[in-house]
């Protein structure tokens, strides 16, 4: 169900967000360890400094906010990959809504500022998340958003002493495109 976008505003993070993102992140990381590849001990000491480098504005990659009352409450990462024959994958990470905002269509206008970036990327021909299996209501999300799975890898995870699979999904951002040149 999407509410009307008055509700909470969405934007590119910059540097002077770093605190907010981290804030976060950590909320995240600590709620929903197996939904992230990264965890919370890893990231409860990073410097700010580090994180306000990772928010620096780039053509493409970026962290997208979602703010409702001047508060960050939702987010959402995404990045062209390095390589030369990777150029043309976006990564998808980070995705997170904080839970008393769940259900007012943030992730789902997070995606859609995503896809929308990288479809101006040049070169850019699909974006890849990974998704943990067991979480149907992500990978709904996901769906509805115009991802579709193409594998699984098990045992992706361990978190708590438990093996968590991860769901591979992509998203074409031109349908019809075959090699690029």
């Amino acid at each position: 169900m999407l509410m009307a976008a008055a509700a909470y505003e969405i934007r590119w993070l910059n540097p002077s967000d770093a605190s907010a993102f981290q804030t976060l992140r950590l909320a995240g990381l600590r709620a929903s360890p197996s939904a992230f590849g990264s965890s919370y001990e890893e990231e409860k000491d990073r410097a700010l400094a580090l994180i306000e480098a990772r928010l620096a504005p780039s053509p493409d990659q970026g962290v997208l906010g979602a703010f409702a009352g001047g508060q960050l409450v939702g987010m959402l990462g995404i990045r062209r990959q390095d390589g030369l024959k990777t150029r043309h994958r976006m990564a998808l990470w980070g995705v997170y809504v904080a839970p008393a905002f769940r259900g007012q269509g943030i992730a789902q206008a997070l995606l859609a500022r995503a896809v929308a970036f990288a479809r101006q990327v040049p070169g850019a021909v699909q974006i890849h998340l990974s998704v943990n299996a067991a979480n149907a209501s992500a990978i709904r999300l996901y769906e509805q958003a115009g991802f579709h799975a193409y594998g699984t890898e098990p045992a992706a995870l361990l978190v708590d002493g438990a093996l968590h699979d991860e769901l591979l999904m992509q998203h074409r951002l031109h349908p019809a495109a075959g090699p690029v040149a």
